[in-house]
């Protein structure tokens, strides 16, 4: 397999991309400290010199501090990436610290929008954004009010396009009435599949690129949690497909994943990316990795061609025991 990937046409008349992204979310947020981490403005590095062009981050993470951290990583490469973040949700504080156990609250607010755009531009220290997502629908702002003051930061050239992120076909429908929808991000995995039969054909019907996140199952389908040992400020700790129970059940998936990598000298994590880029050709993963070893190995899983036969049995695996949250 080649050092430099292949690229992707992330949606009709966007730009190339790698098609392995990088998510940043967890180098500042969500998974607790990793000792093995190696420093996160080398890991960015790193990914620009694979062809990992796609760097995904928000302003939720941290909160703040990932975009900060990913403007620095860019200094002086920002013309080599297609840049994405993300705003509309408002972190939970505990004791006068982000609370990342918790699930954000969604706020899709016009004037909540309009500043989180400009803090994104100004953290990130860029003219422009890439690709900007409404992080969530807000239940409480009709989706085109929302909608609507991202398609006035396209018009004043502070972001170039539109994204949505865990939008139902139905939302889908009603945001792209009222702006064209560049990209849709939801999970999807091996352990994850419900966006298969519904987000996916519409993004395919509209041109749209599918960006999944978590396409590794938060880290389960590349083998390595065989048992339940996180640290409390992990978010895997709550997460219910990971308690003991479940996660006895869900190491079935893993094994067969692992069985067909062994037929390739693979590892598990690039037989569940290689299965994710096969569901389309505008789907673009963006794994997540603190370890310039897994980076590497990720974007290595975009030169591995399984065969119809390997496809099939990986999707006839089981669904996961336990819910997704």
């Amino acid at each position: 397999m080649s050092e430099q990937i292949p690229t992707r046409t992330l949606w009709s008349g966007g730009p190339g991309v790698g098609a392995i992204g990088l998510g940043c979310m967890g180098m500042t947020w969500a998974y607790g400290t990793d000792a093995q981490s190696d420093d996160p403005g080398a890991v960015i590095g790193r990914a620009i010199d694979l062809g990992v062009t796609l760097i995904d981050t928000s302003d939720v993470y941290g909160p703040f501090t990932n975009e900060e951290l990913v403007g620095a990583a860019l200094a002086g490469r920002r013309d080599e990436v297609t840049l994405a973040t993300k705003g509309g949700l408002i972190a939970h504080v505990a004791d006068g610290r982000p609370d990342s156990s918790r699930m954000p609250s969604p706020n899709g607010s016009p004037e909540h929008l309009r500043s989180a755009i400009d803090g994104s531009l100004r953290r990130l220290g860029v003219d422009v954004i890439d690709l900007y997502y409404l992080h969530r629908p807000d239940p409480a702002v009709p989706i085109e009010d929302s909608i609507g003051v991202l398609a006035e930061a396209v018009s004043a050239g502070k972001i170039r396009a539109i994204g949505v992120s865990e939008f139902s076909v139905d939302q889908l429908d009603r945001a792209a009435a009222v702006h064209p929808i560049s990209a849709v991000q939801s999970e999807l995995s091996l352990w994850t599949r419900d966006h298969l039969t519904t987000t996916l054909p519409w993004c395919e019907r509209n041109g749209a690129g599918f960006v999944p996140f978590s396409p590794l199952g938060r880290g389960f389908l590349t083998g390595a949690f065989r048992e339940a040992a996180f640290a409390a400020n992990d978010f895997r700790a709550r997460n219910p497909r990971f308690q003991p129970e479940n996660l006895t059940a869900n190491l079935a998936i893993v094994e067969a994943v692992e069985a067909v990598a062994a037929t390739y000298e693979a590892t598990a994590a690039q037989v569940a990316l290689a299965w994710v880029l096969a569901q389309g050709a505008h789907v673009v993963p963006i794994p997540g990795t603190r370890r310039l070893a897994r980076l590497a190995e990720n974007a290595g899983s975009a030169s591995l061609p399984l065969t119809p036969e390997d496809l099939a049995a990986l999707d006839a695996l089981p669904a996961p025991a336990g819910a997704r949250y």
